[in-house]
């Protein structure tokens, strides 16, 4: 790859290195070059360009991170990928439970060159469904062709897969307590309530409950009769926590031929863990931090069995390292919760509303491949994943409504003031969005061309964290629809009036704007006239 100022005459397909503004717009680096764009920075008065071009033998960022992110997660559906955008891959879990590593393999894929990185989470962390648990990152803006095949290699030969995902397998839970003297039975009935809440977020259903007397005979009774309903799991929580491998919990389980496989654990809160086994049934003795919804060594342990990860002496044992999970007394200083970063929740609003005054009648029920036209847009934003999506409808709303019909997670709404112009449909969409969506792709009803394929890209590109807020398609360096906004521009466009759209706010913030590439056909071909529509039912099919 060639990388450095180049005259302009040689800058034709290679990427842009920094951003440059051009009149009015900003071409951001890593903008692939068009001839076009080449006209465009030479009337500005350039001569000769920073960029990086690539050579033969290259492979770009973005390929190469998608071949090698596809290579990691396989051929299941336990781990989904975001599209490729700037050489970045996000991988997120499908489902929750929990996510297995394989730390020696990750590093040697990370030391094969500094192009390629591969970040995780923890090992054996606990994920909910559709959250981050790796990205992929391409440094340069290419790699040569051997690095990737090297990179591929490292992944194909490892003895078990870098990165896995283990998601939690429902089970019959028991949970067993046992009672001293002065034991308040509000005590029992908050462990009970905290332990079913603990198991689902572990995906399980409420356990079946029951209560005995501290001794071993009627716990050894009450664990024969839990195994005889059918428990697939035991959890035990003593009247007195357990101080030997004698004492009350674990005498009981021995006396039904179990076995003990570990008493303790370098995690605290959690060290008085006990793990064991009848037959094939895993029994743990719990300690009090149990009777407690905040995190404890004991979370660790039931997810990893609970998402069919064997966990043995050793496992407990490596557990220390990262195992002071909150402050005890000689250190009374709480620590600062850290919730897990989830992935950003964006809706999705359909501008539906508009009188279609050029074309003189409803463009938005014109008949296309068999079905009206608003409908294939609507069919490209399902399964895709959108926290929500709001159609706003006006001229002819029950028309449109009822061509829409009913589907999971739309709602419809009326811009009773569309009249006015695109402004009033689009700050109606805004205003029925409910608190919790991050950010909202505004799609226009007429663009029935649009691929779910570009869909899954605009939404993949939006990283806010990094300076994407604003995601927008291009085509032959022209900007397209639809275009996605974060919530800290809705404010702003709360006050647009009449019929102007947000491109002010685009321009504005030049520095925040993500472009992703895009065929023409998708971004810019709407049905305002009948020429258009002519043209539309001459050409493509969805």
């Amino acid at each position: 790859m060639i990388f450095g100022e180049l005259p302009l005459d040689d800058c034709l397909g290679a990427i842009l290195a920094h951003s440059q503004r051009v009149g009015s717009e900003m071409f951001r680096k890593g903008r692939e070059l068009s001839g076009a764009d080449i006209a465009a920075l030479r009337a500005s008065g350039l001569t000769h360009l920073t960029v990086a071009k690539l050579q033969p033998g290259d492979i770009g960022e973005n390929e190469a991170a998608h071949r090698l992110a596809s290579a990691l997660i396989g051929a299941g559906k336990k781990l989904l990928l975001d599209p490729a955008f700037a050489g970045r891959v996000n991988i997120h879990a499908a489902t929750a439970g929990v996510v297995a590593l394989e730390p020696a393999g990750i590093d040697a894929l990370n030391a094969i060159d500094e192009a390629v990185t591969l970040a995780t989470l923890p090992a054996f962390s606990a994920v909910e469904a559709g959250q981050m648990v790796a990205t992929l990152k391409i440094i340069p803006y290419a790699v040569a062709a051997d690095v990737l095949e090297r990179a591929l290699a490292r992944i194909a030969a490892a003895p078990a897969p870098l990165l896995r995902h283990h998601p939690y397998r429902g089970r019959r839970i028991a949970l067993i307590q046992t009672e001293l003297p002065g034991v308040k039975a509000s005590v029992l009935d908050k462990t009970e309530r905290v332990t079913a809440e603990r198991l689902a977020a572990m995906g399980q259903a409420e356990p079946g409950t029951a209560r005995c007397p501290h001794n071993q005979a009627a716990l050894s009774a009450a664990l024969q009769s839990a195994l005889a309903g059918g428990a697939e799991m035991v959890l035990v929580v003593g009247a007195s926590a357990i101080s030997d491998r004698r004492d009350v919990i674990p005498a009981a389980i021995s006396t039904l031929g179990g076995t003990i496989d570990h008493f303790g654990m370098p995690v605290d809160p959690g060290n008085l863990l006990l793990l064991a086994h009848i037959g094939k049934v895993p029994v743990l003795g719990l300690p009090g931090c149990a009777r407690s919804a905040k995190l404890n060594g004991c979370d660790w342990v039931m997810q990893r069995l609970l998402s069919d990860l064997t966990v043995g002496a050793g496992d407990i044992r490596a557990l220390g390292i990262g195992g002071l999970l909150a402050e005890i007394p000689s250190r009374p200083l709480p620590r600062e919760a850290r919730p897990q970063p989830q992935k950003p929740k964006v809706a999705a609003i359909v501008l539906a509303a508009g009188r279609s005054s050029r074309m003189g009648r409803n463009k938005l029920l014109l008949d296309w491949n068999g079905k009206p036209i608003v409908t294939h847009v609507l069919d490209r934003l399902a399964g895709i994943g959108f926290a929500e999506t709001i159609v706003v409808t006006g001229h002819q709303a029950a028309k449109v409504k009822a061509a829409l019909g009913e589907r999971p997670g739309m709602r419809i709404i009326e811009a009773r003031d569309h009249a006015t112009g695109m402004a009033a449909s689009l700050k109606a969409g805004l205003k029925a969005l409910s608190s919790t969506s991050d950010a909202a792709l505004v799609i226009l009803g007429d663009m029935p061309q649009i691929s779910t394929d570009l869909l899954k890209r605009l939404i993949g590109a939006y990283q806010p964290l990094e300076g994407r807020a604003i995601v927008l398609p291009v085509a032959d360096g022209k900007r397209g629809n639809p275009v996605l906004f974060d919530r800290r521009f809705f404010a702003e466009m709360l006050q647009l009036e009449g019929d102007v759209g947000a491109r002010h706010i685009i321009g504005g913030n030049a520095e925040l704007v993500a472009e992703v590439p895009a065929p023409a056909h998708e971004i810019f071909v709407d049905v305002d006239t009948p020429e258009a529509y002519q043209q539309l039912l001459a050409g493509s099919t969805p």
